[in-house]
């Protein structure tokens, strides 16, 4: 018989567990309630919180919306969506992740006292964290997304660097190395590392875990962006591991000569959607 574990170390962050707690209280209530995008990058858990009523809406209905409830993800949102609410007369419930919160404080106060500095964010373009960011700098902060994009700054000009909280650490350090170099000495340059440990941890915690096992089943919706970077991880140490959504995706011939099966996720994985996949594997062995 196959064994199969689940990575204890996966699952939801703290700052999902606390948006999805908090829906589930307003929605015990039983009064309508709204949430400003997908809750978390996993169809699975949207479509259980749909089920109990939850009302997924987009900037555009947000207008529409008048004397309602509105929850704001873990991502947070630029200071536009709460004048929006304000105006509408919306009443707020917000799930803004505290290491979200107090990145998007620093780089308000950034802007508020040297406006004409480069404000860098390394992100995602368009991911809803970093529209919560820009938005902190009158959408002026330059967004790269990859290592290559460093090379377009003005090195002439103070640069002040911040991360996306889910973005690989690795990555981040080559950047503020490349800029060190060529920064002009009449311009300052700090930077600030503002990537989520509890996230950052994530990536040698499933290497380890990826690596003593023969085949790999990594749950995550494919919105995710921290599940792509953990499942590149993932299949950098066990080539032998699969990107999947749902227990519908496994494939059993994946499993042909296997004797241990991991199972892991993002963090925007419910633990349950992992425990769903196990227990389709062993209803399946057993037939």
């Amino acid at each position: 018989m196959v064994q199969i574990e689940i990575d204890n170390g996966s699952g939801f962050c703290f700052g999902v567990t606390t948006a999805i707690r908090k829906a589930e209280e307003e929605l015990a209530q039983g009064h309508p309630f709204y949430c400003l995008g997908d809750i978390v990058h996993n169809g699975m858990e949207c479509e259980r919180l749909r089920q109990m009523g939850l009302v997924t809406i987009n900037h555009d209905d947000l207008k529409e919306l008048h004397d309602v409830k509105v929850l704001l993800r873990a991502h947070g949102e630029p200071p536009e969506t709460y004048e929006t609410a304000r105006r509408n007369n919306i009443e707020i419930v917000d799930a803004t992740c505290p290491v979200v919160l107090q990145l998007q404080r620093r780089i308000r106060k950034q802007f508020d006292t040297n406006p004409d500095a480069q404000i860098v964010i390394f992100g995602k373009p368009g991911h809803a964290e970093v529209l919560g960011l820009v938005g902190q700098t009158q959408s002026r902060a330059i967004v790269i997304a990859h290592f290559e994009d460093v090379k377009r700054l003005d090195f002439n000009r103070d640069i002040y660097l911040y991360s996306q909280t889910t973005k690989s650490l690795d990555e981040f350090h080559r950047i503020i190395e490349y800029i060190q170099a060529h920064i002009s000495p009449d311009a300052a340059f700090r930077s600030f590392d503002t990537i989520c440990r509890q996230v950052a941890n994530r990536m040698p915690n499933v290497s380890r875990f990826a690596a003593r096992h023969d085949l790999v089943l990594f749950v995550c919706g494919r919105k995710s962006s921290n599940g792509k970077v953990l499942f590149n991880e993932c299949k950098s140490v066990n080539p032998n591991s699969h990107l999947i959504e749902s227990a519908d995706e496994i494939n059993m011939d994946w499993l042909e000569g296997v004797k241990t099966v991991g199972i892991c996720g993002a963090t925007s994985t419910p633990k349950w959607l992992m425990e769903e996949c196990r227990d389709a594997i062993l209803e399946k062995a057993e037939k």
